[in-house]
């Protein structure tokens, strides 16, 4: 039997479980909001950990391929303080394969292969228990109903009303994102800074952080704690003034470091939300949650990781749920598992974003010792 099923979002968690149903030979819609997958920038790199990530990856028969287009080199650290001072620097062995880079926008590209995504489709909200199944409410009024809805819908998930009330908290941190271009060429001195992975600096309540993606692009992210109404208007801030409001807030840091932000090209706001470390909701036969919509913490290098095995376990749940009754059990069985392993994961990235953006700039330093290998 062929469940119907409805899948809410095309992030890493929407695709993953798309592309290993597929694998199996089992249909799947999959709405997108997004007009096209060029509609907004795919964003910066991603890590992708053995026994997570990679283990999603494997599910749907696309490690090779991951593995030929990963950045090994990209999960070299570089931690410095204030002043410019090297403090700890890793380099990953030819052979380390723990945790290599990959664009967001190469992954998604892999994950989607022969996927149909269903472009420009905007989800409203879901209802369950309708009739045959669970009923998608689209914005342009119609109507779809599905024997399973997925919501794989990020952060401010339109699925997720439908199990639970809970939604995202500040976490008191707020991120100012801004990228370099070509920056082996335009700006070899910042290249040699960063290395080939990424750069961490860290004071009082502040961190600057950059990240290499291929092809000589940045990401460098400013972050601090503020109250969340403070800069909401940064993005609508002329770039100069932007800069400007930046810099003052690291007035003090080691000219070199501060480039990171004189050379930004925009600057985008980004407080940073999480769900509650063990959120749960009561089982709802025809619905559930995946990803950041399930289980939304600070990005700490886990998110992605969980929402593609998420995706990758519900899907082989799915695949040997022959009829009705089994499909739901396999569900129940799905979420007890994923609720068990995202309350691991967002106890670390709650406490792991305390220490980062500390008041106490060696804590930071103190985690990078505990994660990094010996």
């Amino acid at each position: 039997m062929r469940h119907r099923i409805a899948v809410v979002g095309s992030g890493p968690a929407g695709l993953t479980l798309a592309r290993v149903l597929h694998r199996h030979g089992h249909p799947v819609a999959l709405f997108e909001r997004d007009a096209g997958p060029d509609a907004r920038p795919p964003g910066g790199t991603l890590d992708m950990h053995e026994g997570l990530g990679q283990l999603a990856l494997d599910k749907a028969g696309l490690l090779p391929e991951f593995q030929a287009l990963s950045r090994p080199e990209g999960q070299a650290m570089r931690i410095l303080d204030t002043a410019g001072t090297t403090l700890r620097e890793w380099v990953p062995r030819p052979d380390e394969r723990a945790n290599p880079e990959i664009d967001r926008g190469q992954l998604r590209d892999l994950l989607t292969g022969p996927l149909d995504v269903l472009w420009g489709r905007s989800v409203t909200h879901v209802v369950s228990g309708i009739g045959d199944g669970t009923v998608v409410h689209f914005a342009d009024g119609r109507r779809e109903t599905y024997d399973l809805v997925v919501g794989a819908d990020g952060a401010w998930s339109r699925v997720r009303p439908a199990l639970s009330s809970v939604t995202p908290h500040y976490t008191g941190v707020t991120s100012v994102e801004t990228s370099l271009d070509d920056v082996d060429t335009r700006y070899p001195d910042l290249a040699r800074l960063i290395g080939d992975g990424s750069l961490g600096v860290f004071g009082v309540n502040r961190a600057l952080v950059a990240q290499r993606n291929s092809g000589g692009h940045v990401k460098v992210s400013a972050q601090f704690r503020a109250p969340l109404d403070r800069f909401t208007d940064l993005e609508q801030t002329e770039v100069e003034a932007a800069r400007s409001t930046l810099l003052a807030l690291f007035d003090g840091w080691a000219p070199p470091v501060l480039e990171l932000l004189r050379h930004g090209t925009a600057f985008a706001h980004r407080p940073i939300h999480a769900l509650p470390v063990s959120h749960t909701w009561p089982h709802v036969p025809g619905v559930t949650l995946l990803g950041d919509a399930a289980h939304l913490m600070p990005p700490l290098g886990a998110g992605a990781n969980l929402a593609m095995l998420d995706g990758a376990e519900l899907a082989e749940s799915i695949a040997s749920a022959p009829g009705p009754g089994e499909l739901d059990e396999a569900v129940r069985g799905f979420e007890q598992r994923m609720w068990a392993r995202a309350a691991t994961w967002s106890k670390i990235t709650t406490a792991g974003l305390e220490r980062l953006v500390s008041p106490d700039p060696a804590q930071a330093l103190a985690l990078f010792d505990q994660v990094q290998p010996s």
